[in-house]
């Protein structure tokens, strides 16, 4: 079987986790390269990858995510923020740094920023606002997290089982300035083992044939 799909067939949403088993760090800094190297629309980043292991963080989490035991039980939490309007404005100091660390430079730079541009004012906020756009790209690196997560032998657990404005004052009161900034939670993601009592339930999806049509 190709080893990405003999992943994902290990893969599902475990819903208890082991807390007496941790992830070695080699391990767990080998699934967030997985998400620092994801890819995103025109390459512009637009996260940050909080990863919690102190537990009594945790535990302050916990009733911000609906009491739900992956928060504590797990061994770490992946909080994905995503960037808000004002780091994402074509002009602003974040996108000229990305386009930037990009080799992008004088007429190139500027043609990117002004493509970019027009695509934020054409083609998105008709749609929907830049939240929204900048946490599907977050979502992408969710799945490469859990992907590379299950290739390690390591359970996941994705969630969106929480309040957004509750965990965001809760992050940005607690943390430095530099690791919450101009962003908000867009999900949040648990890494662990799974509990030797938890059963993984059967997958079930539609038929192939009805959810995959060639053309």
């Amino acid at each position: 079987m190709n080893a990405v799909l003999e992943a994902l067939e290990f893969r599902h949403a475990c819903k208890k986790f082991d807390p007496a088993r941790t992830i070695p760090e080699e391990t767990i800094r080998e699934i967030m390269r997985a998400a620092h190297i994801s890819p995103s629309s025109f390459g512009l980043q637009p996260w940050k990858f909080l990863v919690v292991s102190d537990r009594a963080l945790r535990e302050e989490m916990r009733p911000l995510c609906w009491n739900q035991a992956q928060i504590t039980d797990c061994s770490h939490l992946v909080v994905i923020l995503t960037r808000r309007e004002k780091s994402m404005n074509p002009d602003s100091d974040y996108i000229t740094r990305v386009l930037e660390s990009r080799g992008f430079s004088g007429d190139r730079l500027e043609d990117s920023r002004r493509r970019y541009e027009g695509y934020v004012w054409d083609e998105l906020l008709p749609h929907m606002n830049i939240y929204a756009w900048a946490s599907k790209q977050c979502y992408i690196a969710l799945a490469d997290i859990m992907a590379a997560a299950a290739a390690a032998g390591v359970d996941s657990c994705p969630i969106e089982g929480f309040s957004k404005s509750g965990l965001d004052h809760f992050l940005h009161k607690k943390l430095p300035q530099e690791m919450t900034g101009d962003l908000s939670v867009a999900v949040v993601c648990a890494l662990g083992y799974r509990h030797p009592d938890w059963q993984q339930p059967e997958r079930k999806r539609l038929p192939y044939d009805e959810v995959v049509r060639f053309l």
